[in-house]
C-alpha cells in the first residue's frame, strides 16, 4: 500500500515539476514583451490554471522573483564568459556588447523586476555584475583610461541605465537593434572619458 502510494505520488511530483519548469518559460516570455502582463495571461501562455500558476506562485511578485533568478543565472553564465582582461577600454566594450544583448533578451523583465522587487533585492540580484564592471572601472581609473572624478558607484549606476534605456529603446522601436551598440559603447566611453583636469 505504501509502495502504491509512492509510486502514485511520484508522477505528481514530476507533473509539479514541469508545471513550475513551463510557468516560469512563459512568464519570461510574457515579462520580457510585456512588464505589466497579468497572472491570467501568464497562465494561459503557460497552458495551465490559475489554481495551478497561484498553487506554485501564490503571488505575482514570487513569480517574477523566480523568473529574474533564473534570469540572473543565464545572465551571470554569457556575461562571466567575456574576457575582461588586457586594455579597459576593449574590454569594457566587449562587457557592454554582451550586457545589452542580455538586457535587450529580457526586455520588459528588467522593469517587471524594478517594479516588483525591492530595491535592496534587485540591487542584491545584481552584485556579480556590479562586481564585475566596478573591478574593471577601478582597474581603467588605475591606469588612467577612465575618469576618477566622478564615485565609482555613480559611474556603475549610469551604465545600468544607460543599458535599460538602451534595452528599452529597442523595444519600443526607436532605436533598432543595429544602432544601440554602437550608441551605447559611444555614450558610455564619453562619460567614462578622464576630465580634463586629469589629463
Amino acid at each position: 500500500m505504501i509502495d502504491d502510494v509512492q509510486e502514485a505520488s511520484a508522477p505528481r511530483r514530476a507533473d509539479a515539476l514541469r508545471n513550475i519548469a513551463t510557468i516560469v518559460e512563459a512568464a519570461t516570455r510574457c515579462l520580457a514583451d510585456d512588464p505589466d502582463v497579468s497572472m491570467n495571461a501568464i497562465a494561459k501562455a503557460a497552458g495551465v490554471g490559475r489554481m495551478t500558476l497561484y498553487g506554485h506562485f501564490p503571488s505575482r511578485a514570487t513569480l517574477v522573483a523566480e523568473v529574474v533568478d533564473r534570469a540572473l543565472r543565464d545572465a551571470e553564465s554569457t556575461l562571466g564568459a567575456v574576457d575582461v582582461s588586457g586594455d579597459p577600454m576593449a574590454a569594457i566594450g566587449r562587457l557592454l556588447d554582451a550586457s545589452l544583448r542580455v538586457t535587450y533578451q529580457y526586455g520588459g523583465l528588467v522593469q517587471a523586476a524594478e517594479q516588483s522587487l525591492s530595491p535592496d533585492l534587485f540591487q542584491r540580484a545584481h552584485a556579480q555584475q556590479i562586481d564585475r564592471m566596478q573591478a574593471l572601472l577601478k582597474r581603467g581609473r588605475r591606469g588612467g583610461q577612465f575618469r576618477r572624478d566622478l564615485p565609482l558607484e555613480w559611474q556603475v549606476t549610469t551604465i545600468q541605465s544607460i543599458l535599460h534605456t538602451a534595452a528599452t529603446a529597442v523595444h519600443q522601436g526607436t532605436v533598432t537593434a543595429e544602432q544601440a551598440p554602437t550608441l551605447v559603447t559611444t555614450t558610455i566611453l564619453a562619460m567614462l572619458a578622464p576630465a580634463r583636469s586629469e589629463e
